[in-house]
């Protein structure tokens, strides 16, 4: 069941202690957001039986909360319970002592909103931003002066499991396996079955704690290793035939997902590889694949792969999230015909770099009039004033592009991104698209501070201007005195 609310001004909180401040960030922050369209669009979700839910800006504003701040659930309950000004954002009606939820509800409020969800209300957070600068008669940067521009970039929102490891990998799936195992046998009551579980754990550590791995050695570890699987699994089935011993749903999963691990490995094993297609690295996040990019940090990455664009303000849509490996250059068009959608007409340059420059994507922006950034194909100009010119504007470009790394490396330092800690494939995709949902208030609260600024430098100016005006009438008529 839902109830729809009436949504809460500055005015309406009651504060025990005073007043709360009307310039300050969360108050504003709220200001942004549209929460009669997130309203009505999370009140359709819900049936008209049941006890009342939390209503949609406390779900909403408690998610965003936590990405802003970066913190964990825990702490956010304790924010909230300290924090007057984020009780007003999260809709509270006045000061309470005690939060209105607890931590493991984060996770309901994180379900309840898919990566469509977010998506949705951060082009319309957007939009609604826009519309207002355009009523008070400001435009954003470039808007109207200068080429529209678009960039494009991918990066990986890297999961929080721990580095995968052949034998560690190996050594966690039959640890569940035995896990599983010793919950049939409590259940049906006949004696455990013989698994060696104390020598495959001496064989573990053996290689584990020892300073030099050889390939050889490591080979050896994974045999062994893929010969205890062989036998648990041979275990459970025969026990489950046998004694029609029911597993639970986590149990069901968890044992499909290391039947995959030990094809994979055994494969890998045999063929003398170390590769494999929808490879598992995760036993308790199965969906993340390893992402080869090749960065001087790290070579691989295992999490989400994003792709990100941004507008003339320096906005920023998510045009692809997927945990599998893709081709970046492929959503280009898609991308420039998103900013057609919602611009009315398509970006004059697109900011992107050398994997974007393939003859599909060139054809296509030669055709509709879109400069894409990057040297052009062939040889160079013979002329030296045509080829300097060319690679000024191809600096140019490059240097307009670091927007899009700024913004990585914003979301991931502040926002979350650099290391998300949600454990479901729904929830993960959530937290990313809550993540530049985040770094895009963030953009129009400093906008909105900045013309404030600007409309006191003028008010003051006005001001400044008014003085002189007397103090030159004084001396005027002063003169006209003396005279």
């Amino acid at each position: 069941m839902y109830k729809i609310t009436s949504q809460l001004s500055i005015e309406d909180f009651v504060f025990p202690y005073g007043k709360l401040k009307a310039d300050n960030r969360w108050v504003k922050m709220a200001a942004l957001i549209p929460w009669d369209d997130v309203e009505t669009n999370y009140a359709a979700s819900f049936v008209n039986n049941g006890a009342p839910a939390h209503p949609a800006r406390m779900a909403l504003a408690t998610l965003i909360i936590k990405q802003i701040l970066d913190i964990s659930d825990e702490e956010l309950v304790c924010q909230v319970a300290e924090n007057p000004y984020l009780q007003y954002f999260i809709g509270l009606k006045e000061f309470c002592e005690d939060c209105p939820f607890g931590a493991s509800t984060l996770v309901a409020f994180r379900k309840r909103f898919s990566e469509e969800d977010i998506a949705a209300i951060n082009e319309a957070l957007i939009a609604s931003n826009k519309q207002d600068k355009d009523d008070s008669g400001r435009k954003g940067d470039g808007s109207d002066k200068g080429e529209k521009t678009m960039a494009l970039d991918a990066t990986v929102a890297p999961s929080d499991i721990t580095y995968p490891q052949d034998v560690k990998l190996l050594n966690s799936a039959r640890e569940h396996l035995e896990g599983i195992i010793d919950y049939i046998c409590a259940q049906t009551g006949v004696s455990r079955p013989r698994t060696y579980r104390q020598v495959a754990r001496k064989d573990f550590l053996n290689w584990s704690k020892s300073k030099k791995r050889s390939v050889k050695k490591t080979r050896v570890a994974i045999r062994r290793q893929l010969g205890y699987i062989r036998r648990d699994l041979g275990y459970v089935q025969t026990l489950t035939e046998e004694l029609s011993a029911e597993l639970t749903c986590r149990h069901t999963d968890l044992l499909q997902t290391i039947q995959v691990l030990y094809d994979q490995q055994r494969f890998m094993h045999q063929s003398h590889t170390h590769s494999v297609p929808e490879r598992i690295v995760s036993l308790s996040q199965p969906w993340v694949r390893p992402i080869v990019r090749g960065k001087a940090c790290a070579n691989t990455e295992f999490g989400a792969k994003v792709h990100i664009s941004t507008d003339d303000d320096g906005y920023v849509y998510i045009q692809r999230l997927s945990f599998s490996a893709f081709n970046e250059s492929e959503d280009l068009i898609d991308a420039a015909e998103n900013y057609r959608a919602r611009e009315g007409c398509y970006p004059d340059r697109i900011l992107a770099d050398q994997i974007y420059r393939n003859r599909v994507n060139l054809a296509f922006c030669k055709e509709q009039g879109i400069r894409l950034s990057g040297p052009k194909l062939g040889r160079p100009a013979k002329d030296l004033k045509v080829s300097r010119a060319a690679k000024a504007v191809e600096r140019k470009d490059s240097a307009d592009r670091n927007i899009v790394e700024a913004v990585f490396g914003t979301t991931k330092q502040a926002y979350g991104m650099g290391r998300v800690a949600a454990r479901l494939e729904e929830t993960t995709k959530t937290v990313i698209y809550l993540s530049i949902m985040a770094f895009n208030l963030k953009k129009m609260l400093a906008a909105s501070l900045s013309v404030l600024q600007e409309s006191l430098m003028i008010r003051l100016k006005h001001v400044v201007l008014g003085i002189e005006d007397k103090l030159w009438e004084c001396s005027w008529n002063y003169q006209l005195v003396t005279e």
